[in-house]
């Protein structure tokens, strides 16, 4: 029989990732979204994003683990821009840069002149 008000006691005990889980998270962060790591470790999105709020050092791994993936991807991005990749310089500059394409033809064209022609005997 349980004993106390609700609430109190009772349920699964949380989930606590120790450091070699954490490490994983850093790890996987690179490829995995939060969703997949759920399911790599058997839980759910709901659940590894409580351990998230509880364990401030499971989230900064995966904060860690991203920014660590994008900052290597992002730098051979620029090597291969400087290396005169035009398409890397193209994009690098579209995301970083606020570059964008336009159509200056469009903007440059004469009016067109549409002449309606009647029948004979229509007025």
């Amino acid at each position: 029989m349980k004993r106390g008000n609700q609430g109190e006691g009772g349920g699964r005990p949380p989930i606590v990732f120790d450091a070699e889980q954490t490490k994983q998270v850093e790890f996987l962060a690179a490829m995995l979204s939060k969703r997949q790591l759920a399911d790599y470790f058997g839980i759910s999105e709901t659940t590894f994003r409580e351990i998230e709020g509880r364990q401030h050092e499971v989230s900064d791994a995966y904060k860690r683990g991203k920014a660590k993936a994008i900052a290597g991807v992002a730098s051979n991005l620029i090597s291969q821009a400087r290396g005169g990749n035009i398409s890397a310089a193209i994009f690098y500059l579209k995301t970083q840069a606020g570059w964008r394409e336009t159509d200056e033809a469009a903007y440059q064209r004469e009016p067109i002149t549409i002449n309606i022609l009647k029948p004979d005997g229509v007025d």
